[in-house]
């Protein structure tokens, strides 16, 4: 059964933040700080005495970044929490982290209400997931984009998809009916279909190729 105050170690190289991160931790009774590190390497030698609950992990650090060492937290403990942090909202960087196993992802700079909030979803929930982190992850899986199509192309085939006819995908975009033609017509070619039909059915087979990779 867990026992209170949860630990939560913080590991940042950023040594000017370690009196604001002493301050949030003053004056809670559920959290305690179990220390701030400068390295992974530097939290895994204090593992010994006690390990903590929950980590907090700046992305980028000295030696082993706080991506990498995921695989080294997880091999001391397969059940251990780990929040990553980082000034990037980056969806590359989001599913790289939790493809290796993180368990929340936040932006910085960090309030105290904002940390506490994620420690207090990881606890209960297991997973911590701010709401411009969540919007960065909905819109990179809702964004169809194809290497092979241009942007305007990208634009057309996203919004056939979405049911539109070449007049509305035309008042949408601003532009005439024949210039949508010219741009599905394209799209028709790189595709190697000839209607419609079959341009929806290949869009459809190259989203779901992106989605199984992502």
């Amino acid at each position: 059964m867990r026992t209170y105050p949860l630990q939560i170690a913080i590991i940042d190289n950023d040594e000017s933040l370690n009196p604001m991160y002493k301050l949030y931790f003053e004056d809670t009774v559920e959290y305690g700080l179990h220390g701030i590190y400068r390295t992974v390497h530097e939290l895994l030698s204090n593992f010994g005495r006690k390990a903590p609950d929950i980590i907090l992990s700046e992305v980028t650090l000295t030696g082993i970044s706080g991506i990498d060492g995921l695989e080294y937290f997880l091999r001391k403990d397969e059940d251990m929490k780990v929040l990553m942090m980082s000034c990037k909202n980056d969806f590359k960087l989001i599913k790289e982290a939790f493809k290796k196993g993180a368990s929340g992802y936040l932006t910085k700079p960090l309030t105290k209400e904002r940390l506490f909030a994620a420690v207090a979803a990881l606890d209960q929930h297991g997973v911590a997931l701010e709401h411009d982190v969540a919007k960065k992850i909905i819109h990179s899986f809702q964004t169809k984009s194809f290497d092979s199509f241009s942007r305007k192309e990208n634009q057309i085939a996203e919004l056939l998809t979405q049911g539109f006819t070449y007049k509305m995908i035309a008042d949408k975009l601003c532009v005439t009916p024949s210039a949508v033609n010219f741009h599905i017509q394209n799209i028709y070619v790189k595709l190697n279909v000839n209607s419609k039909s079959e341009a929806l059915e290949k869009l459809r087979e190259m989203e779901m190729r992106q989605l199984n990779a992502a």
